[in-house]
């Protein structure tokens, strides 16, 4: 009788990612992706040693994909932002990964790509070594926590969004003056959270990056 396929990492990966186009993270188990695959769970961990490891490994391929032709040009915040727009937008073609991204990092050559631009970036904005580390970390998280809020919305059916926006019209423009004077004055103005997303990033962090700017010691 004929043995089972033996399955190589990159396999296993791909098989990964396309089952998380149409489940989550949480829902996302080793037994699941065994089981698409017709082996055992034992296979797999040969390959990486728990479900984080392998949504480590998933999310990291998405940084891999984004820094794939990159040059740095421009100045440092260009630079930073270019990259980050790059990674948004992968992430943005697989939503469910970067929840998982957001959740668990990643330690891999992505990973290590990134950090690369992003370090010699700050460094090119003329900021005294012993403070890149920090602002390194803040940008990280920043951008992150952006991409992965912004994925929980990617993520959304078209009738789960429309429910959500009905709910958020329903609770604003509903609004009690009385109790919530402050809604109801700007009801017709605010923007659900699930609107302009794209503008909201780049704002965000151009905002971040002229704090940063502001903090440069005099030439």
């Amino acid at each position: 009788m004929a043995g089972r396929k033996r399955w190589s990492t990159e396999e296993i990966l791909d098989a990964a990612a396309e089952l998380l186009r149409t489940s989550d993270a949480e829902s996302f188990s080793v037994r699941k992706l065994a089981a698409t695959l017709g082996t055992d769970s034992s296979s797999l961990y040969r390959h990486f040693r728990s479900k984080t490891e392998l949504l480590r490994a998933v999310a990291d391929r998405i940084l891999v994909a984004s820094m794939d032709g990159y040059r740095p040009e421009g100045d440092w915040k260009q630079r930073i932002t270019a990259l980050a727009l790059r990674v948004r937008e992968a992430f943005g073609r697989q939503p469910q990964l970067a929840s998982a991204w957001g959740r668990y990092a990643s330690g891999g050559a992505g990973s290590r790509l990134v950090m690369e631009e992003v370090l010699q970036a700050l460094r090119a904005s003329g900021l005294p070594d012993e403070e890149i580390p920090v602002r390194y970390h803040r940008l990280a998280v920043l951008i992150a926590s952006l991409i992965a809020s912004e994925a929980g919305v990617g993520t959304l059916t078209a009738e789960e969004y429309e429910q959500g926006m009905e709910l958020f019209r329903v609770a604003v423009l509903g609004a009690d003056p009385e109790h919530f004077p402050a809604v109801a004055h700007f009801a017709r103005e605010v923007r659900p959270l699930g609107a302009d997303r794209g503008a909201a990033f780049e704002e965000i962090l151009a905002a971040h990056l002229a704090h940063i700017e502001a903090a440069l010691p005099a030439a």
